[in-house]
């Protein structure tokens, strides 16, 4: 969800902040549950029915030299949509639960043999521990947008940020401005019957949690931080005390221009509370922003020929929905004495409509004061505690934050980038050297991928981490132009532990999913992929991939319309069986979004062949000696004990003071495993 602000970057028009996020969502598509929707937080198709043949359903299956690309012009669909795939392996693909067909499916979460997938009408646990058929453990029914999701240990923890959300999870919403009944913030479980959650406690914030990240503390076993990023506006003080919309510098308590850090004591969750409010975002400004792109004006013109109310709205033309143009011209014409419009009162109506919107949001064409404020909130905090360090993507800029003392993160780093239109989720590299952000341009629930849309708009960008600044590299897009009924934009993905390599995997709404190497951060490459067909044909449907993560060795996929993708990923000429398996050696004991591990390999033979391999890819040594190696290696994976010991040892001796980096990296496991 791309977290709505008021001018690019975040300046605030506070009092009509609710309704500005329903009115600019319903204009770029749709609107869910008070504030700017990603793909997930538009609404899919209502009328699914799980007739699963999609695994059947027209694969197209692709060389590692496709001639054209077989994602282009795939047959639309929702659950038989044609589908294309390279270097990839679909295991399974399975539909959400009865009451979670037809609603968004959002984030996820792992931990042991389970996947944690978040639904706005609540969380699905499945057992994948056979992947080629997962199984349903619980579907727990709690509706609140947008149910991300984490796990640690014994505790589930669940995002709600809309205005239905309950404290009791009942499913009629809440219907009055100001309620007690009301959820907006992080609910907590007990999942030691993992079949049978327990809601035990809730902590509720001024901004409701449109997503979390879970902290653990390396070196302190005893509490879980949580930070809250929530993007709604802020709720009356007569709902939650001491909840305030005034800018900062009229009220130090503010709301605005914070996150909020939870502490959860393990032995007593039910305890949890807010410790800290950061001010992360202090003293930046607006950041530089881009224009249409070329097929957006076409349809401002096309809509402005044929009569359509059209109106400027934070700096951008928008066609104005029937809905709003209803709504206006009711009040337009009950300040005119009421009775039915003429054409005469349509024509003023059309000429006063620039002044009314400006009125409605607080905007004036007579001020200019500079730059505004900078952004109010992050959408994505991405957490990598073994380094102390967290990227957050944070609306209008991206930062990289110091989180050595959990409680107390304070911001090192600020990017802004007229290309990036909403950054929306970060990811580091295995060593934090490099970071890379992904722009969710449109909200995710508009077609930015289409053949003229600007492959910098949309897109992922990546930096190195140069004494603690970020420093830009290049732009990744989706290389396959989808259609216009299409969301599509970039999204949540998570790093492959393909060793002494940058690897991962990402989606990309309805672009579908792919894999992409950015070891050479100047020249990223796609690798691997899936996609299907639209959802509709004809019009605009929302689904696709939300998210997708590695975890012990499956490509897991939350399709926003469609359930649950498993992959797992398969030998080619970018990546080898060797790789794969290295790869899989790494077993996580859980995995949440926004919280990134550190991978470490164990010595292996399956490692030292991938370093093998990725030495004969990049002509370290030449090719018969590299070939004597790979022999000997075989060999020595055929022996064992002091036997094998020697032969491992002595081949590491032949090959030590090299300088090339995967040789020294084939030592070193060479030289573990003879120890």
């Amino acid at each position: 969800m791309n977290g709505f602000s008021c001018r690019p970057g975040g300046s605030c028009l506070v009092g009509n902040m609710l309704w500005a996020v329903f009115f600019v969502a319903v204009l770029l598509t749709g609107c869910s549950s008070g504030s700017m929707m990603d793909a997930g937080d538009a609404m899919p198709a209502a009328d699914a029915a799980p007739a699963m043949d999609a695994m059947d359903a027209g694969m197209a299956s692709a060389s590692a030299e496709a001639p054209a690309d077989p994602r282009i012009g795939l047959g639309a669909g929702l659950f038989d949509a044609e589908e294309a795939i390279w270097n990839l392996s679909m295991l399974s693909t399975t539909p959400p639960a009865e009451d979670f067909l037809g609603v968004t499916n959002s984030d996820l979460a792992f931990q042991g043999d389970y996947v944690f997938q978040g639904n706005y009408n609540g969380v699905m646990i499945w057992d994948v521990s056979d992947p080629s058929m997962p199984e349903l453990v619980k579907d727990y029914l709690c509706p609140a947008s947008q149910s991300d999701v984490s796990v640690y240990g014994n505790l589930m923890f669940v995002s709600g940020e809309g205005t239905s959300g309950r404290l009791d999870c009942g499913t009629q919403g809440v219907d009055e401005a100001i309620s007690a009944d009301r959820l907006r913030g992080i609910r907590i479980f007990d999942i030691s019957d993992i079949q049978n959650p327990e809601y035990i406690h809730n902590v509720q914030t001024c901004r409701g949690s449109h997503t979390h990240s879970v902290l653990k503390d390396p070196d302190v076993d005893d509490k879980v931080w949580i930070y809250v990023s929530g993007s709604a506006g802020v709720r009356p003080d007569a709902e939650l005390s001491g909840c305030s919309s005034m800018a900062p510098d009229e009220d130090p308590n503010s709301a605005l221009f914070r996150i909020e850090v939870i502490e959860v004591p393990l032995d007593a969750p039910e305890t949890a509370a807010i410790v800290s409010s950061p001010r992360i975002f202090e003293d930046l400004v607006a950041p530089p922003t881009h224009g249409m792109s070329p097929a957006d004006q076409r349809a401002i013109d096309e809509a402005k020929a044929a009569g359509a109310f059209v109106v400027e709205l934070f700096g951008q033309e928008r066609v104005l929905p029937d809905q709003f143009v209803a709504q206006f011209m009711a009040g337009f014409m009950q300040s005119r004495g009421g009775g039915d419009a003429t054409a005469a009162d349509s024509a003023a109506f059309r000429e006063a409509l620039p002044g009314m919107i400006a009125a409605r949001f607080g905007m004036s064409d007579d001020e200019d004061e500079g730059p505004g404020r900078g952004p109010t909130q992050c959408h994505d905090i991405t957490l990598y505690p073994e380094m102390d360090l967290a990227g957050g993507a944070c609306e209008g800029y991206g930062l990289l934050l110091d989180i050595s003392d959990p409680a107390n993160p304070f911001r090192m780093d600020a990017v802004a980038d007229s290309n990036f239109s909403y950054w929306h989720s970060a990811t580091f590299n295995n060593d934090a050297t490099k970071v890379l952000f992904t722009d969710e341009w449109g909200g995710g629930g508009q077609p930015k991928c289409r053949e003229d849309d600007p492959v910098e708009w949309g897109a992922n960008a990546h930096f190195t981490i140069e004494d603690g600044e970020m420093v830009f590299h290049s732009y990744y897009k989706l290389p396959a132009p989808q259609t216009s009924v299409e969301n599509c934009v970039a999204h949540n993905g998570s790093l492959i532990p393909i060793p002494d390599r940058d690897v991962w995997v990402q989606s990309w709404y309805q672009g579908g999913i792919s894999v992409i190497d950015w070891t050479d951060i100047n020249n990223p490459t796609e690798i691997g992929f899936h996609d299907r067909g639209p959802v509709n044909a004809d019009q605009q449907g929302n689904g696709g991939s939300w998210s997708v993560y590695w975890y012990n060795g499956l490509i897991v996929s939350s399709e926003i319309s469609r359930g649950l993708d498993i992959f797992e990923l398969t030998p080619s000429d970018y990546l080898t069986a060797n790789e794969i398996a290295a790869a899989n050696t790494v077993q996580l004991d859980y995995l949440n979004a926004q919280g990134q591990p550190m991978y470490r390999w164990p010595h292996s033979f399956a490692l030292a062949h991938a370093y093998l391999d990725q030495m004969e890819r990049a002509g370290s040594m030449a090719p018969e000696r590299t070939a004597r190696m790979r022999m000997g290696l075989e060999r020595a994976e055929g022996m064992s004990g002091a036997e094998q010991t020697t032969m491992l040892t002595n081949m590491a001796n032949r090959l030590d003071g090299a300088d090339d980096r995967k040789v020294q990296l084939f030592v070193e496991t060479l030289r573990g495993l003879s120890s």
